[in-house]
């Protein structure tokens, strides 16, 4: 009840300044993208401000930052998803803000991220989102034990960001050849590799330990890191299939050779996240996170829509048990609340 109470409102208030902001970009096709990655996930920054709870009096610090975070990396998916440019440096300069936001000491790459493509004047507010997340990492003492392990998810996420919006003959190749040098799990395919490294929750779990001044970023790696982010972005791609296929945009899922395949590999990940997470502090809490990815992303209604949608929901709330079942209903109760509020999805 804590997350409905005081983290969502929080997620809310953060979520209206930026849109704010993004109805002052002058650039028309900026400022489209920008509304539409607030308008349309708002799930995402819902979810991920959940670790903010971790931060315990730092709460909202945490908010904060994951707010920024999340909101820079949805704008950027928005942008390379539905752009004309095929080129990976634009891709990768963009992608720069990502880790800008990370460095404490304020260090940018670039002075414009947008230096390799047409449209440019977001009237700073791709910089501002950085800046809002540099300034809650400049608070975190001992903030250096913590760095490696974030700029590593980072660096992964990036490439992934690259690798996956060129040309789409290219593609494959290169996240096929992409996973052959730096996967170390040989217990997980290429697109699941891939689909690992699309997460941003790693690197909110450390964030949010840090501003608890905790640093436990070694054994979130490696719970998170197959387990955790590899569940989260499967099922994130798993409820967008239809949707993904009718915008020729690239789902990892795709990638199985049948549905049955696809449900038992998200059940291998669940598997992985129940054990590894016994290893964690707060197990508790990592344990409610497994069930709740389940019953939260089967809750949306595009589930319903795939072929033996309801079937396979069925099978994977059973098998992640009884509190992703209440999890579920919950967040099929909270969709519908918010669809009457008027809030983004």
């Amino acid at each position: 009840m804590t997350c409905y109470r005081n983290i969502f409102p929080s997620v809310r208030e953060e979520l209206y300044y930026w849109e704010n902001y993004a109805h002052q970009i002058p650039n028309e096709e900026l400022k489209q993208q920008a509304l539409a990655s607030i308008d349309t996930k708002t799930f995402h920054c819902e979810g991920g401000a959940i670790y903010a709870c971790l931060a315990n009096q730092r709460r909202k610090d945490a908010v904060r930052f994951i707010v920024a975070y999340q909101t820079i990396s949805d704008y950027l998916d928005n942008l390379c998803d539905r752009s004309t440019s095929m080129n990976p440096d634009d891709f990768r300069a963009l992608h720069d803000s990502m880790l800008d936001a990370l460095c404490k000491d304020g260090t940018v790459r670039r002075e414009n991220y947008y230096e390799l493509r047409e449209d440019q004047d977001d009237a700073g507010y791709l910089r501002s989102l950085v800046d809002t997340c540099q300034s809650v990492v400049q608070s975190i003492p001992n903030y250096e034990h913590v760095y490696p392990h974030v700029k590593r998810l980072a660096d992964l996420y990036v490439d992934l960001q690259v690798h996956k919006h060129v040309r789409l003959d290219e593609r494959v190749p290169r996240l096929t050849n992409w996973y052959d040098q730096e996967n170390n799990h040989d217990f997980i395919h290429w697109n699941e590799f891939s689909a690992v490294t699309g997460s941003t929750i790693g690197i909110f779990t450390m964030i949010s330990y840090a501003l608890d001044e905790k640093d436990h970023s070694s054994q979130v790696m490696e719970s998170y890191f197959p387990y955790m982010q590899g569940l989260h972005i499967l099922l994130d791609y798993f409820i967008d299939q239809t949707e993904d296929e009718d915008e020729g945009d690239l789902n990892f899922c795709h990638y199985y050779k049948e549905e049955n395949e696809a449900v038992d590999r998200l059940k291998f990940f669940i598997n992985g996240c129940k054990e590894s997470t016994q290893k964690l502090p707060d197990q508790t809490f990592h344990e409610l996170i497994v069930t709740g990815l389940v019953g939260l992303y089967l809750s949306d209604l595009k589930v319903d829509q795939l072929p033996k949608g309801k079937l396979v929901k069925r099978e994977l709330l059973k098998h992640a048990g009884q509190k992703a079942k209440w999890i579920y209903w919950n967040g099929r109760m909270y969709r519908k609340w918010k669809k009457r509020k008027g809030y983004g999805a």
